[in-house]
């Protein structure tokens, strides 16, 4: 396959220099331990940029007895420092969900390198996490709370059969589509809305800790297009998001519901009713996780602001 196919799934690095991983934590001299008091070490804030292919994850939030990415990662830390700071996420991704730019946060005392820490980590977790960039920030950010803007990506296969290798990262869609009704619908979203509509509800919310109704469902999109794209391995329709917060399942029920747009089984003069109807069963079906990236996150300068929480 091209090159353009390569690009669609999510690769992962490789150490190149060949060498064992090494046990212990980082620091970057040893203390020789004596009777008198030793120093205390101050806490420092850092910052990871992770990719991650979803598919064999219970998503990103720990829970007992399941896989998380959450959960590798803290054990991980632990392994390499030892400390086990529990990190925190822009975003708790769901099952199947992949991460293009995931950012997490957490304190160690540890005084590690960030490039040291970047390359323990990934010779510490599977290869379908990655940690892409490692970087001390200033206390107090918070990888959800600072957050001023997110972005996902969701990607729709075209063609009759699908690659398999593309299988785990595409939702494969063979039926005809109104590319012009879609664009109208997508644009409807844009601005201050109440999207309750589009949230998780009942036993959805209720197995992630949330309540049955959030306290406010109200986020902004600041852009809402879909873009298609053609290459060798076939046609794509991609969903790209941008907004200062998002609902659990928002994306892949604004995506379920405008795919129903396409078909002609409702119209994109019916979003604004969708919207107001503040119902869940006014909107369309729940889209397959595994067409969902996150694909960045957005910090702003000045003081830290916190702002919807995911």
């Amino acid at each position: 396959m091209a090159s353009t196919c390569r690009k669609l799934s999510i690769s992962h690095r490789v150490s190149q220099d060949g060498e064992r991983p090494r046990s212990g934590n980082l620091l970057t001299t040893q203390m020789t331990m004596t009777g008198a008091a030793q120093p205390e070490m101050n806490e420092q804030t850092w910052k990871l940029t992770l990719a991650y292919d979803g598919t064999e994850f219970h998503g990103w939030q720990v829970q007992p007895g399941l896989v998380t990415v959450q959960g590798l990662l803290q054990q991980a830390l632990g392994r390499i420092s030892g400390e086990a700071p529990l990190p925190q996420g822009s975003g708790r991704t769901d099952a199947g969900v992949h991460a293009l730019a995931q950012v997490a946060s957490f304190t160690l005392q540890a005084p590690i390198p960030p490039s040291n820490l970047q390359r323990a980590l990934n010779r510490t977790l599977p290869a379908a996490i990655r940690v892409m960039e490692a970087e001390i920030v200033p206390a107090g950010f918070h990888a959800r709370h600072s957050a001023v803007a997110k972005t996902y990506e969701y990607r729709v296969f075209r063609e009759r059969i699908c690659p398999p290798f593309l299988a785990r990262y595409v939702h494969h869609c063979i039926w005809p589509l109104d590319d012009a009704e879609l664009e109208r619908a997508a644009a409807a979203l844009v601005g201050e809305h109440d999207f309750f509509s589009f949230a998780a509800t009942g036993q959805d919310a209720t197995g992630r800790g949330l309540d049955e109704e959030p306290p406010s469902a109200v986020r902004t999109i600041y852009s809402s297009a879909w873009e298609r794209q053609e290459s060798e391995c076939g046609a794509l329709l991609i969903y790209r998001v941008r907004g200062s917060g998002f609902l659990h399942h928002m994306v892949r029920n604004l995506v379920g519901t405008m795919l129903e747009v396409g078909r002609g089984m409702t119209g994109s003069a019916e979003i604004p009713r969708i919207l107001a109807a503040r119902s869940r069963s006014a909107a369309g079906p729940t889209a397959p996780a595994r067409g969902l990236f996150l694909h960045s996150v957005e910090y702003g300068e000045g003081p830290l602001k916190r702002l919807n929480r995911d």
